[in-house]
């Protein structure tokens, strides 16, 4: 993530999305992509990384566009009582 990026995000959770053959992510709010990845596993280690800057949640879409995983940074901000 460059400096330009992180300062100028707006506070939301990170969503990882698949979109004209690429993998990107977009922090909550914003209509654009912040990091564009060639593969999933990519966008997520980075998404992964926005969120946890954010103390945020990121969501993980599928292929098809439903949301295949949700992550909480920290965890102790997670709601659920769940393990997992």
């Amino acid at each position: 993530m460059t400096i330009w990026e992180a300062t100028t995000m707006t506070k939301g959770d990170i969503e990882t999305y698949p979109q004209d053959g690429q993998w990107k992510n977009r922090p909550e709010g914003n209509q654009r992509a912040s990091s564009v990845h060639d593969t999933k596993d990519e966008a997520e280690a980075a998404g992964r990384e926005m969120a946890r800057q954010r103390d945020a949640e990121h969501v993980i879409k599928k292929q098809d566009g439903t949301i295949g995983e949700k992550n909480t940074y920290p965890r102790s901000r997670d709601p659920r009582e769940i393990p997992g």
